[in-house]
């Protein structure tokens, strides 16, 4: 418990951009020591930690470390054996959408005389992923030239009737509102509202997503990620004005983005508007161009801004 409240407390504060006052310090530090006391495990005690850290970084404009896609990291040796070990560190998204397509198919299944199901949890969740690859390869095979932007994974959201903004995803845990913003433009998301006792209290119906028609235009229109230039089929459907804030799943309030640059828009100080023209333009953040000049999607950059903006 000790080792937790420390990690807990080291992580909280590496999430806010400005160190933290000394009330805020020991505000944290109490509701840790008091959740330790009140019978939590040092797993739920982390796991607080974290929701604290996220519900800072959101106040402050700091980036939870759950949610940085800038450390990612997926390595991959041979071993002496002629085996592959591999060592992964990623995103919470990323990780919420591997562990929950391999739980889904890492079920027990009878052995051929209808015995118990030999295998060990790891060695299921091992055949799982080389199903997942199998099927990947199947539709590579087959043309399916949409794989890389395939519909994601369903994603469970937990959220606290009291406290919202201490969502949580079924697998790794608490997010912050940025997060939650982001993953309601490109993911089927089901939000679970629960009581203080985790008993789910409403179930709410899966957002609402660019159909297949709508993405086919938005590539027509965007042809690539509209900040980086990023091949479409490796693109997600934004929301210019945010879902969960009431923003309308049409083609004047959607654009492509890729994954990084998805993630970037919604946790940094860039916007993006529908010009006049029925066009995306990007705003830069005021510490780039106090101005904040109206820059043109990435497939019309070489046009001129000369009263188009306007």
């Amino acid at each position: 418990h000790v080792d937790a409240l420390v990690r807990g407390m080291g992580h909280i504060e590496k999430r806010s951009p400005e160190p933290l006052s000394e009330v805020s310090r020991i505000e944290h530090q109490l509701a840790l020591i008091a959740q330790a006391f009140a019978g939590a495990t040092p797993r739920e005690v982390l796991d607080t930690a974290r929701s604290i850290g996220n519900q800072v970084a959101d106040d402050h404009g700091g980036v939870p470390a759950g949610e940085d896609r800038t450390i990612n990291e997926w390595t991959s040796t041979p071993t002496d054996d002629g085996r592959l070990e591999v060592h992964a560190n990623l995103d919470i998204v990323i990780g919420e959408k591997l562990v929950s397509a391999i739980e889904s198919l890492a079920g027990k299944r009878p052995e051929p005389d209808g015995s118990e199901d030999a295998r060990s949890a790891g060695q299921r969740r091992a055949d799982a992923l080389e199903m997942i690859l199998d099927a990947a390869a199947r539709a590579a095979s087959s043309g399916v030239t949409e794989l890389v932007a395939a519909p994601k994974t369903h994603l469970n959201l937990t959220v606290p009737a009291d406290t919202p903004d201490a969502a949580a995803l079924q697998w790794l845990g608490p997010i912050s509102q940025t997060l939650a913003k982001t993953l309601s433009c490109d993911a089927t998301v089901t939000a679970i509202i629960v009581d203080g006792e985790k008993v789910p209290l409403d179930m709410g119906h899966p957002q609402r997503l660019f159909t297949h028609h709508q993405r086919k235009a938005l590539i027509v229109r965007d042809q690539c990620c509209v900040k980086c230039g990023a091949a479409a089929g490796y693109t997600q459907c934004h929301h210019l004005h945010h879902w969960a804030d009431g923003g309308p799943t049409d083609l004047d309030n959607g654009c492509l983005l890729c994954t990084s640059c998805h993630a970037q828009i919604h946790a940094s100080g860039w916007d993006i508007i529908m010009g006049a023209d029925r066009h995306p333009w990007l705003l830069p953040p005021v510490e780039q161009d106090p101005n904040r000049t109206p820059i043109p999607a990435y497939n019309r950059r070489t046009m001129r801004l000369d009263g188009v903006a306007a």
